[in-house]
């Protein structure tokens, strides 16, 4: 048996996840059995920890020390702007998506460049709004009734 390592180390684990569902155990077993740590009962901890984010694909970040997980999640600007759309909840399984319609604010947006300020690779805050008006026009959503592409070149520098 190979030995285990410090119970004291900090460990952590990047997954993405549908929020609010029960992922499948055996698919977090690979990565949880090494730690010693239950997989079925991290998956209930994930999906306690993103029932906000339900229906959506979300980013959950697992810090592991002593054998206790902390789930936290780490949302990505196409989950936030997905959300702020406000669109009901599907179930994946039976309803298939072709895309996401729906008319976002300014400010929403400016609300959401803030949130992933701390991820983002621009100087200025109007840099990321840039980011987030690009990720809404990928995901089909429009700007007070505008192309995102066209709120973009009228954001100033």
């Amino acid at each position: 048996m190979a030995p285990r390592g410090d119970p004291g180390a900090i460990t952590t684990l990047v997954l993405r996840v549908t929020g609010g569902e029960m992922g499948n155990p055996s698919a977090l077993a690979p990565k949880l059995g090494p730690l010693g740590l239950n997989p079925k009962k991290i998956g209930d901890d994930i999906s306690k920890n993103t029932k906000a984010w339900k229906g959506l694909k979300v980013t959950v970040k697992l810090t592991i020390q002593n054998r206790q997980a902390t789930v936290e999640v780490v949302p990505s600007a196409s989950s936030l702007v997905i959300k702020a759309l406000n669109e009901p909840y599907r179930d994946r399984k039976k309803v298939k998506i072709e895309g996401h319609e729906g008319n976002l604010t300014i400010e929403e947006i400016i609300d959401i460049a803030r949130e992933m300020r701390f991820k983002s690779l621009a100087r200025e805050l109007s840099g990321t709004v840039k980011e987030i008006l690009g990720t809404a026009k990928s995901v089909g959503a429009t700007v007070e009734g505008r192309d995102p592409l066209d709120v973009s070149n009228d954001v100033a520098d």
